[in-house]
């Protein structure tokens, strides 16, 4: 197939693009490296098969030029992290419906297949785990920034299945913590990639709020072969979570990773004011059911926690080595 990868010089994406070149597929993978590295697809681009073109979801014609090449699009370009929820909540709002609707706009006309990657940010603070992708959604206040990249992903999840009503094949993804090489604390704000950093540096790890919030984190490789299967046409219609589904409180993460990568840093709480302002929430429980992935994409995460985060260290200390940044 051809296939169309949105963010392929992601974090996500550039593992993504990698898959599917192994099968032989014909890729296309638009960033516009906000947060993509080129650094991450220099090395596919000998291949025959492979073509990096640098852009944005949000110009519409070059979107709609690259939809004619192409049998399918992974739509993973999005603006994220918690950094940019807080302080920049239109640039998360806007930059993440206006790119998708004109994804599914340049799909639509030939009914091009889109897999969606969504978020187990949608679940908001609901309580009832694990989540089942038809739960119900719980937010915060409007007034509270934290939840506009929620808010932006469920109306994403919207549109696409209201495209999918009018015939359209889409399938959407939730993710659920994804972690592992190339994940740049810079560019995603992710616990692993800031507690990782900190314990190669040396430095402090700083642990938000209590510590005892839990989350499901997963290996890169395990999201990717989700996402990958998502391809088949009996995915169409269905939302369907990606993660694992085995819980670790914050603090035992933080542990874990001083221990593994034979570090001496400190691990120092802090409150949720102190690290992101007045206002902010966080979900206290967060983890997938993972039945529907099971049935649909005969999808079961491999990778241990443990296991991933020797792999993740190895990559980190590596990068840090080499650049002396997390850049």
């Amino acid at each position: 197939m051809k296939i169309l990868v949105t963010g392929g010089a992601g974090f996500i994406g550039s593992h993504l693009v990698e898959r599917l070149l192994r099968e032989q597929h014909e890729v296309w993978a638009l960033d516009d490296l906000s947060t993509g590295k080129r650094a991450f697809v220099t090395p596919l681009q000998a291949h025959p098969h492979m073509h990096f073109v640098q852009g944005s979801v949000l110009d519409r014609d070059l979107l709609q030029e690259l939809m004619k090449k192409v049998d399918a699009v992974y739509h993973l370009a999005a603006v994220l992290g918690v950094k940019n929820t807080v302080e920049n909540p239109l640039k998360v709002i806007e930059g993440n419906i206006d790119g998708t609707k004109l994804v599914l706009e340049a799909a639509f006309p030939d009914r091009k297949k889109v897999i969606f990657a969504s978020t187990s940010e949608v679940y908001g603070k609901n309580a009832a785990v694990p989540f089942r992708e038809d739960d119900d959604r719980i937010l915060g206040s409007t007034a509270t920034h934290r939840w506009c990249y929620s808010t932006a992903k469920a109306l994403d999840e919207h549109l696409c299945l209201a495209y999918a009503s009018l015939g359209l094949p889409v399938t959407i993804l939730r993710y659920f913590n994804t972690y592992g090489p190339r994940a740049t604390s810079s560019a995603y704000g992710g616990v692993i990639p800031r507690f990782v950093t900190a314990a190669i540096k040396g430095e402090p790890l700083y642990v938000y709020g209590t510590g005892e919030q839990t989350r499901c984190f997963t290996f890169i490789q395990d999201t990717v072969e989700g996402t990958f299967q998502a391809l088949q046409p009996h995915a169409n219609g269905r939302v369907i979570n990606i993660g694992n589904d085995q819980p670790m409180t914050i603090m035992e993460t933080a542990k874990l990773v001083v221990q593994l990568a034979n570090s001496t840093s400190p691990i120092i709480t802090l409150s949720y004011e102190e690290a992101y302002g007045p206002g902010y929430e966080d979900m206290q429980r967060r983890q997938p059911d993972l039945q529907r992935a099971k049935e649909v994409l005969n999808y079961s995460p491999q990778v241990s926690l443990t296991e991933g985060l020797k792999l993740t260290i190895d990559w980190y200390r590596e990068h840090l080595q080499v650049t002396g940044s997390d850049s």
